[in-house]
C-alpha cells in the first residue's frame, strides 16, 4: 500500500507540499486496493465475493477492474473515471492510466482464452485510449489520448493521433 501511495505522489504533479494528504482521496488508489483484495479472493476461487467487491468498488470509484485481471505494482490511475480493465488483462509495474482508458476484448475470442491486452512495465496510456484484444504493449511504450490499439506495440513505441490545428477556428 505504501508503494502505491508513493507512486501517486511521485507521478501526479498536483500533489506537492500539504496537498500530499489528498492522495488518500484518489479513487484510483482505492480501486487498486479493492482490486488487490478481490484478485486474491478470485485466485482462492471464492465464489461471488470477488465480483461483488469489484462492483462495489466500481460504484464508489467509477473504475472497473475485473477480479481476474493481473495488476502489477505501483499502478497509477489518474482521475480514473471510466477506466475498464478486463478479466484476462495483465498490467505491468509502474503503469500510468488516465481516465476513460479501456483494456478490453474485441469480441469473438473463444471463452477461456486470453482475450485482453498484456501491458508491459512503465507504460503510459493517455485519456480515452482503448487497447483491445490479445495484444501486447511493450515496456516503456506510450499510447496517446484517444488512440485505438488493435495490434502489438513494440517496447518504447509511441502512438499518437495527428494533431488538429484549430487556430482561427470560430
Amino acid at each position: 500500500m505504501y508503494d502505491d501511495i508513493r507512486a501517486v505522489c511521485r507521478r501526479d504533479p498536483a500533489l506537492h507540499g500539504l496537498a500530499h494528504a489528498e492522495v488518500l482521496l484518489y479513487p484510483g488508489l482505492w480501486a487498486v486496493w479493492a482490486h488487490r483484495v478481490a484478485h486474491r479472493l478470485h485466485r482462492w476461487r471464492v465464489p461471488l465475493l470477488p465480483r461483488l467487491l469489484s462492483q462495489v468498488s466500481r460504484l464508489l470509484t467509477g473504475i472497473e477492474i475485473h477480479p481476474g485481471a493481473v495488476v502489477g505494482r505501483r499502478l497509477f490511475i489518474d482521475h480514473g473515471a471510466g477506466v475498464v480493465i478486463g478479466a484476462t488483462a495483465r498490467v505491468g509495474d509502474d503503469v500510468t492510466l488516465y481516465h476513460r482508458v479501456t483494456l478490453g476484448g474485441r469480441g469473438g475470442e473463444p471463452k477461456g482464452s486470453s482475450r485482453h491486452p498484456v501491458i508491459g512495465d512503465r507504460v503510459v496510456i493517455g485519456v480515452g485510449a482503448s487497447v483491445l484484444g490479445p495484444v501486447r504493449v511493450g515496456d516503456d511504450a506510450e499510447i496517446g489520448a484517444h488512440c485505438l490499439v488493435l495490434a502489438d506495440v513494440p517496447p518504447g513505441g509511441r502512438l499518437r493521433l495527428p494533431a488538429t490545428d484549430l487556430r482561427g477556428y470560430p
